[in-house]
């Protein structure tokens, strides 16, 4: 089965989608996340590539990409909880900026954005060889969405 122009994700605030939902101006998908360069093999000095990051996706109401707000807040070797507790708050600072927020499930159009390297966004995959077909994978989060397309993911 093909991925759907717009992709559902649920709202699941105990577990990895506490941050998406509505705003007056249309959707949004915010997290933390670590990420890697593209094309970065595993080597000894992971920890200075292994960048933290506040990531605000926003749509409009039909789902498609309006654009991202994407910040580093350190490497997980110039000290994890320091970049994550950084990254939180300037995510708690961009979230509460968005007039008339709520959270709840969305449906998004597959996007990609690049920043310092990395690939951010709902990308379509083809898995055709494994039996798997198509999906999508938001990076760099590591969901993967795939039929029934119902907003649940596997990570």
């Amino acid at each position: 089965m093909s991925v759907p122009e717009v992709v559902p994700i649920a709202y699941e605030p105990d577990y990895r989608t506490p941050t998406i939902g509505r705003w007056d101006g249309g959707q949004f998908f915010a997290s933390v996340t670590a990420a890697f360069p593209e094309g970065w093999t595993v080597d000894d000095d992971w920890r200075e590539r292994k960048r933290w990051y506040a990531v605000l996706h926003r749509f409009d109401e039909a789902g498609g990409h309006l654009g991202s707000s994407i910040a580093s807040t350190g490497t997980t070797a110039q000290g994890e909880r320091g970049a994550v507790d950084a990254a939180g708050t300037l995510l708690d600072g961009w979230l509460d900026a968005l007039p008339g927020r709520r959270y709840e499930s969305i449906a998004i159009a597959p996007f990609a954005v690049r920043f310092e390297g990395a690939l951010f966004g709902l990308v379509v995959e083809d898995h055709g060889e494994d039996g798997e077909g198509e999906w999508a994978e938001f990076y760099p989060d590591g969901l993967g969405f795939s039929a029934p397309w119902d907003g649940l993911y596997d990570t």
